[in-house]
């Protein structure tokens, strides 16, 4: 059993996250079978280090992020975020949730996952928008191992993008109230 704590990341997390985020991009992008796509790997790991520094220039107030570590070695296994809608996911709905709050960011170290800490940081990301009085979010993916466990989680995404990244590669959208999201994950654990 492990012994996980869900918190804030600090200053001193950066370069350890950093690495994390290119460690589960490359290994996503691998499983993926892109590999090849360097590139779109290189830009995604750079996205994200932005996100972060962005949470750490704001203090949580333009992005929002939640880390999850093994506490038997102190090590980062996972990661969620929230902040505004991407650039992509506007595209995508011809600006119609473009006032609306993204989740994204969900990492979860490949030797720690399918152990529901995915599930974990998202319910306390969760608890996090109702705090903050966000009452609705999205998400998306492009990642069809991901698609699979967001369509567990969510169901059937609002925009379905088929054929987006290439024949037989789909991009998917969820949008969620907070509300409906909670009752259903506390139904999960009742």
């Amino acid at each position: 059993m492990y012994n996980i704590e869900i918190r804030r990341p600090r200053i001193e997390d950066n370069e350890e996250l950093n690495q994390f985020f290119s460690k589960v991009i490359r290994e996503t992008f691998a499983s993926e079978g892109l590999s090849e796509m360097l590139d779109d790997i290189e830009n995604e790991i750079e996205n994200k280090k932005q996100y972060l520094k962005c949470d750490f220039d704001s203090n949580g107030q333009n992005r929002f992020f939640w880390i999850a570590l093994d506490n038997n070695d102190n090590k980062v296994i996972g990661s969620i975020e929230y902040g505004p809608v991407s650039e992509l996911i506007n595209i995508c709905t011809d600006g119609a949730l473009k006032e609306w709050f993204e989740v994204g960011t969900v990492f979860v170290h490949p030797d720690y996952q399918r152990r529901g800490i995915g599930t974990l940081l998202l319910n306390v990301m969760l608890l996090t928008l109702q705090i903050r009085g966000i009452e609705e979010f999205c998400l998306d993916s492009g990642y069809t191992n991901a698609q699979k466990i967001w369509k567990k989680k969510f169901g059937e995404p609002d925009y379905l993008l088929k054929d987006y990244w290439g024949e037989g590669c789909d991009h998917m959208i969820w949008k969620r109230c907070t509300n409906e999201m909670s009752i259903k994950f506390r139904t999960l654990f009742n």
